[in-house]
């Protein structure tokens, strides 16, 4: 009997399964915490309805824009990928939403037409992901931090801070509500 590649490829995923999930409980990570991520990425799956309002340092809205966001499977229960786009400010970005087991962390990266390729990762188990730090135009160190919050199945809201100071203080950026599409 001859085995095609997708059939291997199967295989191949089954096999390692045990040693997957081996992995996450020897890095201490909970199953409820592996759970409550893996469940993060079922929830993506789809096309969402985005609104986002820029903020002012103040928390006031300095802009509000419309767009999607559509995600789907790469690896079930492990690797999403997806696309957000504005058409206001012509911006898209390609993305990937992933548990990083070996890490026992959940992350996201996106990159976009710049090519600025930002990598947002949190614990297992949490809504909070922060990205990698970067230089700011007055010499800090910057960084992004994103919180999901009001989570249901068909709906959820995204905010994002920023600081410019290593942490010291977090000033609003944005903030997201999405709405999940029909179909």
């Amino acid at each position: 009997m001859r085995c095609g590649p997708r059939v291997i490829g199967l295989l191949l995923l089954i096999a390692a399964a045990p040693f997957v999930q081996d992995s996450l409980a020897a890095g201490g990570v909970s199953d409820d915490a592996l759970a409550h991520s893996v469940q993060q990425l079922r929830d993506s799956i789809g096309r969402w309805s985005v609104q986002t309002e820029f903020l002012n340092e103040d928390g006031s809205v300095a802009k509000s824009v419309a767009g999607t966001y559509e995600f789907a499977w790469v690896v079930r229960d492990r690797v999403v990928a997806g696309r957000s786009d504005i058409p206001e400010l012509q911006q898209t970005a390609g993305i990937l939403f992933y548990i990083n087991g070996k890490q026992s962390k959940i992350e996201m990266v996106s990159v976009g037409a710049d090519g600025m390729l930002w990598v947002m990762s949190g614990p297992l188990g949490g809504e909070q992901r922060l990205s990698q730090e970067f230089a700011t135009a007055n010499g800090g160190k910057g960084r992004l931090r994103f919180t999901r919050s009001s989570v249901s199945a068909n709906a959820f809201e995204s905010r994002m801070e920023y600081t410019e100071d290593g942490g010291k203080t977090w000033k609003p950026g944005n903030r997201q509500r999405f709405t999940r599409l029909a179909g």
